[in-house]
């Protein structure tokens, strides 16, 4: 099937790979259904694209490539609702915030997205419990000659 993406533009993506988000995002509650879009092989990030409505996408960081020391622990709840049997089933990402330059861009730590890559389902969840930044400064990348 195809859909359109206002980075990326009319892309073919599979009915398998959409995730459904049964609460939305935050602020963006009526969208549920998204696909990971790759952008850059060589970069940690991905574009979190809405199937329902070009205009609602996100690029998504890999946190742990910028803070090696980001962690947080699921709730009961969350692991249910993502129907989580195993650790390797999930996938956490953050909301990357763009700037310019680019060393003003922020990651959004207090509200990542978690995934369960095999059961297609999704939900952002806020982590109260931690002090993590909702603008976290991003690091010069390693090998960016910075």
């Amino acid at each position: 099937m195809k859909i359109n993406s206002n980075f990326l533009g009319e892309v073919e993506i599979e009915a398998q790979d959409i995730l459904l988000f049964e609460h939305g995002l935050m602020g963006l509650e009526e969208y549920k259904e998204f696909v990971l879009l790759p952008l850059d092989v060589d970069l940690p990030l991905i574009l979190l694209q809405s199937t329902e409505c070009a205009e609602i996408s996100f690029i998504l960081a890999f946190p742990y490539a910028f803070k090696t020391d980001y962690h947080f622990d699921l709730s009961e709840d969350d692991k249910e609702q993502l129907q989580i049997e195993k650790e390797q089933d999930v996938m956490a990402y953050v909301i990357i915030t763009f700037k310019e330059p680019f060393e003003k861009s922020t990651l959004n730590l207090l509200a990542p997205i978690v995934m369960n890559i095999n059961k297609k389902l999704g939900k952002q969840i806020v982590l109260y419990d931690k002090d993590y930044p909702l603008r976290y400064p991003v690091p010069a990348l390693k090998g960016s000659g910075k």
